[in-house]
Parts: C-alpha cells; structure tokens; sequence
C-alpha cells in the first residue's frame, strides 16, 4: 500500500527517502512463523543481523538467545522446534540487529504461560535501555500492563491515542456493588436518578461514578438527593443512607476501578451505536 497523504519519520528520517537507513533501525515480529526451515537457530538469527549490514557479534547473538532461553536450541534447525520456540526464534530475528523501534504484532498469540512471561522482562529490559516498543494486541490486559501510550483501534480506524494513565483518569469509571440482603427485581423509583444496574439475578445493586472532578468549566453535577455541588465520591454516603431510608438492606460491597478493557468496550460500543 503507497502513502496518499502525510510523512512519517523514525528517529528522524523519512520512511520513503531514508527507507534503508530506517528499516535499520526497526525490528518486527510478525504474527506468522516465517522463517528457514533447514537453518539452524544460530544461523538464522546470525544471517538477519548481517542483512541490515550490521559487523558480526557472536556475543550480542548468544545473549539474545539466552534471553529468550534459546541458547540450548541454537545447533537445532528451524523444522525441529516446537511452535514456541520458533515464536523465540522470530523475536530473535527481530533482536539481532539491535533496533531502535520494534514492532510486536500479536506476539502471544497461542503461545505458553513461559514464553509470555520471558516475552514481557525481554520487553521491559528493551523499554528501559530506550527501545521504543509498539505492540498490537487483542490480550488487552497485556497492554494495560505494558503500556505508557495507548491506541484503539475499531473497524481499521484509530479513534484514538492518548497516554495511558490520562486515558484511565478521563474514561475510567469506579463501580460500587453491593451485595444484597433480599433480591430486588427492579431498581425503586426513589432511586431512578441514580446511575444503578441490578446484576446477578438482582442479588447485587452497582453503583458507577467517574473518579473525577466535571470538565473544566462544568459546574458538578449528581443525581436527586445529593448535595449541591458534589463530587462522585460524596455522593456514596448519600446513597447509602437512602437505601437505609428504603428499608434495602445489604451485606457486603466491594469497588473496583474500570480496566482499560472495560474503556475499549465502552468506546466501541458508543461508536457503533453513533454510526450504525
């Protein structure tokens, strides 16, 4: 696919004027498993450095391939490992020329518990010599736990871009659920203003506010009965002492914070439902 509009540089350059000079200074790892099938893994990952005329370094190779516990594997051609191992042997290949940026597309897909976990300490010991690292991914855990910088992208479309922690402060949602004494089967009218959802089969009463202050400018708002000029946490005590006032009992209740998850649905929801 040719450009139609824009420029994009890497560490300064221009991808289609500089196209060598900044294909050097990327990796990637492809979703799919291409590689040599007759090579040995120390070839292959050896034979990638030098197509990005990089001097040899047997030692930068051995400890790429320590890293990704592939040391033991090195003499054993491509064909012979197992699907995980040639998941480690394309990391590798991506590795062997040491890159400035490095592109992971869906890198965990169908891989093991072990290569997951030595995948991400690989991660974050490129993260913190200055790698900078783009993933994709539908794990969208992962990048929660990744990432600084988050993008969604829906229908082939990004909607959005923006630094993780200002994301989870500006969407985010915090969810009180109580634990009901008696199951309800429809929220009482005195509570109609409140942002509550029955769950389980009405044993359980949640209750969702923004952990935040309005938009600049935005007088705060809450639902009948708070007081004038709230924020959301204060509004808890007020309907606690409402359902009180109701005669609706509960047990337990518990918080929680909106994952990053929970933000992507929701996008993704009100997209679709504004461009049906």
């Amino acid at each position: 696919m040719n450009a139609t509009s824009g420029t994009v540089r890497v560490a300064g350059l221009d991808i289609q004027d500089d196209y060598r000079a900044v294909r050097a200074r990327i990796g990637l790892v492809p979703q799919e498993l291409t590689t040599d099938a007759f090579e040995t893994t120390w070839a292959t990952v050896t034979f990638s450095r030098g197509l990005f005329g990089c001097a040899p370094s047997p030692t930068h190779i051995e400890r790429v391939l320590r890293d990704l516990s592939l040391w033991d594997k090195r003499k054993e051609r491509i064909m012979h490992l197992s699907g995980g191992m040639k998941r480690r042997v394309m990391i590798a290949k991506a590795l062997s020329h040491e890159p400035e940026v490095l592109f992971l597309d869906e890198p965990t897909a169908g891989v093991d518990v072990e290569l997951r976990r030595d995948m991400w300490a690989l991660v974050r010991r490129l993260r913190s010599h200055g790698v900078t690292i783009i993933l994709t991914t539908h794990y969208i855990e992962e990048a929660e736990e990744m990432a600084d910088r988050i993008g969604i992208i829906s229908k082939g479309e990004l909607i959005l871009a923006e630094d993780k922690r200002t994301l989870m402060e500006k969407l985010g949602k915090r969810h009180l659920t109580l634990s009901l004494q008696e199951p309800m089967r429809a929220i009482p009218a005195p509570l109609g203003d409140w942002p509550l959802a029955l769950k389980a089969d009405g044993t359980e009463l949640e209750y969702t506010f923004h952990d935040h202050g309005p938009p600049a400018g935005e007088a705060p708002r809450g639902p009948a009965g708070s007081p004038a000029g709230s924020r959301p946490q204060a509004d808890i005590p007020t309907l606690l002492r409402r359902l009180g006032e109701l005669g609706i009992g509960f047990k337990d209740l518990h918080t929680r914070q909106s994952s990053l998850e929970d933000i992507f649905v929701d996008l993704v929801t009100e997209r679709a439902g504004a461009h049906p």
